[in-house]
């Protein structure tokens, strides 16, 4: 990792003096980024970036990819579909292992925003209590951190003598109906779902914090590291100069929102978003309680969360052994904040005094 940081650092003044130039006399270098999910306010920062106009100040021609259900980012990446992407750790290192040709370069969540949410008459409100219960969980490598988390605190998630685990759709439905005892539940979607929720006849709200128990894997839990970005090994050769140029732009797209939620909310409805004002805006705000504070500096990677994120990937089998040697780089990302205290030296990239919102909650999320 160390051998990578001199070269690219001498290559900042470049890059720097290149962002400097008018865009119209550069050749605009095209990038695909693909995104982990449909478009929503969990990539605020990228829609920003692109509407801010931050992407062609570097001289890029930026493609937003939406994501959804049937598209994996790792497999977009790594057969060449798109040249970088956004995505969570236990997807990437399979796909890693499994042969994809994909580096981790940036870590824009600081923070895990999964939670289990209970009722409050329930009496669940840590993961010991889970015992006997029917759990709520996400497929697709999406179940990992609340099974370590169950076993952190003495439950077999294997055995149905401990508890049932139910596969639960990536909707609010079955705990809504109360056919689960506790649901998984993004804390910037599902949650706002469950809070959103209107009764037949229309009345609203049916439910509010007070009717729940929210488990946050960050404090009782094994939570992994979420929404990275990553790129294409063999194209990242190449291309040192323009991965760390996209990080930078995007860098200042995510401080823009953390400064500008409602027009980051506009970009994204403005990009296409199914999903209502209402519900964006509070994703906006529960996005940015991810990102900020970034103590080390937005997109920074915190290696000890790394190496345990590693750790509960090898213990629950979703990869047989640690990565090797380049899963991971953090001299492009600190190379891409450098460029911008260069550019602006009172430029806040950690966002210490950042404080969240009173965020509405709107009937069905409109």
């Amino acid at each position: 990792m160390l051998r990578k940081l001199v070269p690219v650092f001498a290559l900042v003044a470049v890059v720097m003096a290149l962002a400097v130039a008018p865009a119209a006399a550069q050749d605009m270098t095209p990038i695909k980024f693909q995104l982990k999910w449909v478009t929503q306010a969990q990539f605020a920062g990228y829609y920003a970036a692109l509407g801010e106009g931050y992407y062609k100040d570097m001289g890029l021609d930026v493609t937003l990819l939406p994501g959804g259900p049937d598209i994996g980012p790792q497999q977009v990446v790594a057969s060449g579909g798109a040249e970088m992407g956004t995505d969570w750790i236990g997807s990437l290192l399979s796909s890693r292992e499994n042969g994809g040709d994909v580096v981790h370069i940036a870590q824009v969540f600081q923070r895990s925003g999964m939670r289990e949410v209970t009722w409050k008459d329930s009496g669940i409100t840590s993961f010991k209590d889970m015992k006997g219960k029917i759990v709520g969980v996400w497929g697709f490598g999406n179940e990992v951190p609340v099974k370590a988390s169950l076993v952190k605190n003495g439950i077999d998630p294997e055995n149905p003598d401990d508890v049932t685990i139910f596969n639960q759709p990536f909707d609010m439905n079955a705990f809504l109906n109360k056919e689960v005892d506790a649901a998984a539940a993004m804390t910037y979607n599902e949650l706002a779902q469950v809070l959103e929720a209107k009764g037949e006849d229309g009345k609203f709200p049916l439910y509010t914090m007070d009717d729940l128990n929210v488990i946050d894997l960050n404090v009782d839990g094994a939570p992994l590291l979420e929404d990275l970005i990553f790129a294409n090994g063999a194209w990242l050769k190449d291309n040192e100069e323009t991965a760390t140029k996209f990080l930078a732009a995007s860098f200042k797209g995510w401080m823009f929102c953390r400064d500008n939620a409602d027009k980051c909310v506009d970009y994204v409805l403005e990009s296409g978003s199914t999903l209502g004002k209402g519900h964006q805006t509070w994703m906006m705000n529960e996005i940015n309680k991810l990102v900020w504070p970034s103590e080390n500096g937005v997109g920074q990677l915190d290696e000890a969360a790394w190496k345990s994120s590693v750790d509960i990937l090898t213990t629950y089998k979703i990869i047989k052994e640690a990565p090797s040697e380049g899963a991971y780089r953090t001299d492009l990302s600190k190379a891409a904040l450098d460029m911008i205290t260069k550019a602006d030296d009172k430029a806040d990239v950690m966002g210490k005094d950042w404080k969240a919102a009173e965020v509405e909650i709107t009937a069905g999320g409109e």
